[in-house]
């Protein structure tokens, strides 16, 4: 069978899900999406353009036929907010499946969780597909996938931050309890570390500053689908146990003496 990431009924080939902010241009998010090999593109509604037709509109360089277009609620600091910003991109015809953010601290842009879950509970209600970003909380993660989330994202380390995951046992615990997709989002500094995060069993990584605040954006959207593509394959096969001792890597059997 294929391998797919599935989202609300829907299946990707890639587990790679890009962000379009940070960008010198629309050229440049355009040509690195290419080469990432994303199929999910989120956009910042009260940062980029995607609502008004009668300016420069990201859409005019983003095929929504090719691209599933997920909306964020970027900027957001209350749930009202976040469900209003929900409501605005559904009516652009964007679509409704949503990433839900609720910021809670302007220097560590951690999620507010108490105005995460009740915004969640209005979206879900409403027949929004909410993706919502939370912290490496367990907890937190069950109570956003019983009120009918499509996936959980949580951060691997602060947002922009490229400190890779942080605390990979609570992410662990995420994973074993976990019936809906487990999507890492923010942290991801480079090429290995959405590896780990994969090779975990993690069914997708999102990012974004760590593809268009690199060097060279391009060449990095091209590393950053590799590792997460050799990751996803690595934890299909089935690493080997860590050992303290060797192993002889050749049968003695047979030998002569």
């Amino acid at each position: 069978m294929e391998d797919v990431l599935n989202l609300a009924g829907t299946s990707y080939r890639s587990r790679l899900i890009v962000g379009t902010g940070k960008y010198k241009d629309f050229q440049e998010t355009k040509k690195a999406i290419e080469v990432s090999g994303a199929e999910i593109v989120t956009v910042a509604v009260r940062r980029v353009n995607i609502t008004d037709p009668n300016k420069e509109n990201l859409l005019d360089y983003l095929d929504p036929k090719k691209y599933t277009i997920l909306p964020n609620t970027a900027g957001c600091y209350t749930a009202d907010d976040a469900v209003r910003t929900c409501r605005l991109a559904r009516e652009a015809g964007v679509g409704k499946m949503i990433k839900l953010e609720v910021i809670g601290d302007d220097k560590t842009l951690f999620p507010d969780i108490p105005a995460t879950l009740d915004a969640a509970r209005i979206l879900v209600k409403e027949g929004f597909v909410v993706l919502p970003y939370i912290t490496d909380d367990p907890i937190t993660a069950k109570k956003l996938q019983d009120i009918g989330c499509a996936a959980v994202m949580p951060l691997a380390a602060p947002i922009g931050s490229g400190l890779g995951i942080r605390n990979p046992f609570n992410i662990r615990i995420i994973l074993e309890q976990a019936t809906v997709p487990v999507i890492v989002d923010a942290g991801v500094g480079t090429a290995s570390d959405a590896a780990i995060a994969m090779e975990m069993g993690c069914d997708g990584v999102l990012m974004n500053t760590a593809i268009a605040s690199a060097k060279d954006p391009i060449l990095m959207a091209e590393a950053m689908r590799l590792g997460v593509e050799s990751g996803r394959k690595a934890y299909l096969a089935g690493r080997i146990p860590k050992k303290l001792y060797a192993t002889a890597s050749s049968p003695l059997d047979g030998i002569l003496a």
